[in-house]
């Protein structure tokens, strides 16, 4: 079987999205974490924690409607 030919970049300026992946995920994951400490924190009941949960999973979105709503967008 032939090998598969590996393809490098050349030029450092063609290569910068190899150097910069990740940390988003870190974010969101941070977020959610806090998101879920604070809903169940203030949930009333069993449901609510549940419902809490489910809004930790869609947070940024929360944050943008917020964000969109406070400029009067």
């Amino acid at each position: 079987m032939a090998k598969k030919k590996e393809e490098h970049c050349e030029c450092e300026k063609h290569c910068w999205h190899h150097k910069m992946h990740g940390g988003g995920g870190a974010v969101y994951g941070l977020g959610f974490i806090g998101a879920a400490i604070y809903y169940i924190q203030t949930s009333t009941g069993f449901w609510m924690g549940v419902l809490g949960i489910l809004k930790a999973i869609v947070w940024p979105a929360f944050l943008v409607f917020g964000l969109l709503k406070s400029l009067g967008l």
